[in-house]
C-alpha cells in the first residue's frame, strides 16, 4: 500500500508502517515516522492521524540509506570525462539504494585546494543525492599545510592520495602530507599501487608487442598492491596517521591489513563488488567484450575472491564501495592498439547493495546486520556523518530504502539507469532490491520509478 494526499513537493510527513528495521546492530519489526526529512518516531503502532504519505512496508526490511564512500562523477581525462555526471550518476545511486555518495577532488598541479573543492562543489550542485569528499594532495607546496588545515574547517576530514599514475605521490611527499594530516586528526585513504613497477611492467608488455586488454592484468600483478600496501601501513606506524586503503583486491593485501590491525595500527580498508565476485579471465577475449573490465587494481583470481569475502565476514575489511567511474565503449576503444590507452573504470553505484545481498546475504557470507554495516553505517563513523546517516534512529536523516527480498532481475546496460552503453555485471541476476528510496523524508524511487521532480542533494559537512 502507497498512499498519499498531497504532491510529492509538499510532503512533510512520511509514515512506513509494519516493516523490519535493519540496523547495523538489530533486527526489528516497527512503524517509522519521519517529518521534515527526520525520523522523529520509532515505535511498534504509530497514529496515522494527518500523516500525508503511508507506505505500507509489510514483509520488507528497511535499511538505511547507503553510502557509497567512492565514486567518481564526472571525471575528466584524456577520454573525456567519465559517462556519468553528477546528475546522472546520483540517479542510479537512488536507484540503487544509495542516498550519500563520496566523491574526489582532485586539483591541477599547485593549484590551492581550497580552490579545487570550491570549483568541485560547483560541479556537484546538481547532485540527486547527498555529497561529500576526499580531497588529493597531488604535490608539496608551501601553502599545503595551511590549506589542509582549511579543508578540515569547511568539513572534510579525509585526503586522497595516489602510490600510481601521474599524480601519484612520491614517498618522501607522501610521509610529510601524512603527518600533516595525522597532527589535524584526519584521515588518509590510499590507492595502494606500486606505480613505478607497474610503468615498468606494462612498458614491458607493449615492448613484446603484447597490447590486449588481457595484458591489463597481467601488468598488475598482486604483488603490485600488496607491497604499496605494507609500504603504506609502514608509513601509518611511522606518522600516526589513520590509512583507508581503498578498493583492495588480492589476498596477500589483507593479510597486511589484519596483521596490522592486530598490531594496533589505525587501519581502516574496502573493497568493491567487482573484487567479490569477478574474475581476471573476463580480460581474456574481444576487445568490445574485455575492454569494459580494465580498472584498477585489476579483478584478480578465485582465491582472491574468497579471501576478501572472509575479510569482510571478520571485520578485517569494514566497507563495500564501487569506484563508480564508467565510460563507454567508444571512449574504451581508445585503446584498441594498446591497453595502457584504454581509460580505466566501471559503473556499479546502481547495483552495489543489490550484488552484495545476492552474493553475501543470501549466500550466507555475511549477516543483514553486517550487510548494513558494509553498505552504510561503517562508513557513516569512519567519515564523520554518523548518526545523522547510516543509522535508523531518532534524530538521523530520514534517508531510507525499503527493500523487496522477492524481486529478481537481470542486470543490463539495456535497463540501468547510468548513463553508460556497458555494465560489467551484464546477465547477472540479482535477488532483492529497493522497493521504494526515501531520500531527506521524500519519496524518490517507487517500484523502480523516479517520482521526485525536487530531489535535491546537499553537501555534507563531516565531523573529525
Amino acid at each position: 500500500m502507497y498512499t498519499s494526499n498531497k504532491e510529492a513537493e509538499k510532503i512533510k510527513k512520511i509514515l512506513i508502517i509494519n516493516g523490519i528495521i535493519v540496523t547495523s546492530e538489530r533486527i526489528f519489526k516497527s512503524d517509522i515516522l519521519s517529518e521534515n526529512g527526520i525520523i522523529t518516531k520509532i515505535s511498534p503502532k504509530i497514529n496515522r492521524k494527518d500523516i500525508e504519505t503511508i507506505i505500507d512496508a509489510k514483509g520488507k526490511y528497511i535499511f538505511p540509506g547507503g553510502i557509497d564512500p567512492h565514486v567518481h562523477m564526472q571525471l575528466p581525462t584524456p577520454a573525456g570525462f567519465s559517462s556519468d555526471n553528477f546528475y546522472t550518476g546520483s540517479k542510479a545511486s537512488l536507484f540503487g539504494g544509495t542516498t550519500t555518495i563520496l566523491d574526489f577532488v582532485t586539483p591541477n598541479k599547485e593549484q590551492n585546494l581550497v580552490k579545487a573543492l570550491s570549483e568541485r562543489k560547483k560541479e556537484a550542485s546538481n547532485s540527486l543525492t547527498d555529497y561529500s569528499f576526499h580531497v588529493s594532495p597531488i604535490d608539496f607546496h608551501k601553502n599545503i599545510e595551511n590549506e589542509i588545515s582549511q579543508i578540515i574547517k569547511s568539513g572534510i576530514n579525509s585526503f586522497k592520495v595516489y602510490m600510481a599514475y601521474s599524480i601519484g605521490l612520491k614517498y618522501d611527499v607522501l610521509l610529510k602530507i601524512m603527518k600533516i594530516v595525522a597532527k589535524s586528526k584526519g584521515i588518509i585513504t590510499v590507492h595502494a599501487e606500486l606505480g613505478n613497477e607497474i610503468d615498468k611492467l606494462r612498458n614491458n608488455c607493449a615492448k613484446n608487442g603484447n597490447f590486449s586488454p588481457k595484458y591489463h592484468a597481467i601488468s598488475r600483478p598482486n604483488y603490485t598492491e600488496s607491497d604499496a600496501v605494507k609500504k603504506i601501513i609502514n608509513f601509518s606506524e611511522q606518522t600516526k596517521c589513520t590509512v583507508y586503503i581503498v578498493h583492495v583486491s588480492s589476498k596477500e593485501s589483507i593479510e597486511h591489513i589484519k596483521k596490522a590491525q592486530k598490531k594496533g595500527i589505525s587501519i581502516f580498508a574496502e573493497t568493491c563488488p567487482q573484487y567479490l565476485l569477478l574474475t581476471d579471465d573476463k580480460l581474456f577475449g574481444e576487445f568490445n567484450e574485455t575492454s569494459k573490465y580494465v580498472f584498477s587494481p585489476v579483478i584478480r583470481k578465485k582465491e582472491d575472491n574468497f579471501a576478501l569475502w572472509k575479510a569482510l565476514k571478520a571485520g578485517n575489511i569494514q566497507t563495500v564501495g564501487t569506484d563508480h567511474c564508467p565510460f563507454n565503449l567508444s571512449q574504451k576503444k581508445l585503446g584498441e592498439n594498446d591497453f595502457r590507452k584504454i581509460p580505466n573504470g566501471a559503473g556499479g553505484v546502481e547495483h552495489r547493495l543489490s550484488l552484495l545481498y545476492t552474493h553475501g546475504v543470501i549466500e550466507n557470507k555475511i549477516s543483514l546486520n553486517e550487510f548494513v554495516k558494509l553498505t552504510s553505517t561503517n562508513t557513516a563513523k569512519i567519515f564523520g556523518l554518523y548518526p545523522k546517516k547510516g543509522e535508523i534512529a531518532v534524530g538521523s536523516d530520514a534517508d531510507l530504502v525499503i527493500w523487496n527480498s522477492k524481486i529478481n532481475e537481470i542486470i543490463s546496460s539495456k535497463t540501468h539507469h547510468s548513463n553508460c552503453d556497458l555494465n560489467i555485471y551484464e546477465g547477472t541476476i540479482i535477488k532483492g532490491k529497493p522497493e521504494f528510496v526515501i531520500k531527506a523524508g521524500k519519496v524518490c524511487i517507487k517500484k523502480n520509478e523516479f517520482i521526485s521532480s525536487d530531489i535535491k542533494g546537499l553537501f555534507l559537512k563531516r565531523k573529525i
